[in-house]
């Protein structure tokens, strides 16, 4: 339950994400879903969850203003591996190539969020360690045709086949690997706001 000062104010969700969008409502939050375009571009200097950081304040930039009722919220996900970013797929056989690289591997899931009012701007990250077990290439073949995994960072939903069959543990908060850190939220959305 959110804290009555919040009741009264617009919550807006800037993302296309189906996955953040079930989240912020499984907390019993109404809000209105923003789309903003973002390139998503980055200082390439940028590192781990310094990447996400920056791609949430800027999305939650080219928004604009807002207006003392409303509050914004931006985020975004990246799979770091390698010392190297993995995003979104371009396509089934970046996907394949991102799978089969995941595959018998430990890597690190950041989400950052910036929670912005017409006066203020709070923004946090959550790191969270995924362990797989291997995954055969007919395995991958398999999730890629069948559940259409272009849309997620990694290639991977830890909430679908791939994450039931190949997570054998993790390390920090389940659902900031689904892509959006709830109670980390809920506790800003509270405490800041």
């Amino acid at each position: 339950m959110l804290d009555q000062k919040l009741k009264n104010k617009k919550i807006l969700l800037a993302s296309k994400s189906p996955r953040r969008r079930e989240l912020l409502a499984s907390l019993g939050i109404d809000f209105e879903i923003v789309i903003i375009k973002s390139d998503e571009a980055y200082p390439s200097e940028l590192k781990r969850e310094k990447i996400t950081e920056y791609i949430a304040v800027e999305k939650s930039d080219v928004y604009g203003k807002l207006n003392p009722d409303e509050i914004l919220i931006t985020a975004d996900t990246i799979v770091w591996f390698n010392d190297q970013k993995i995003g979104k797929p371009k396509d089934k056989n970046d996907a394949f190539e991102m799978l089969s690289e995941l595959s018998g591997n430990t890597h690190e899931v950041f989400t950052s969020v910036c929670v912005r009012t017409d006066s203020k701007k709070i923004c946090f990250s959550e790191t969270t360690e995924v362990d797989f077990d291997f995954a055969s290439d007919e395995e991958i073949l398999y999730y890629i045709e069948n559940f259409n995994p272009l849309d997620k960072a990694g290639s991977y939903g830890i909430q679908d086949w791939f994450g039931f069959t190949k997570v054998l543990g993790i390390r920090g908060d389940y659902y900031n690997v689904m892509g959006l850190p709830v109670r980390k939220l809920y506790q800003v959305l509270n405490l800041e706001f």
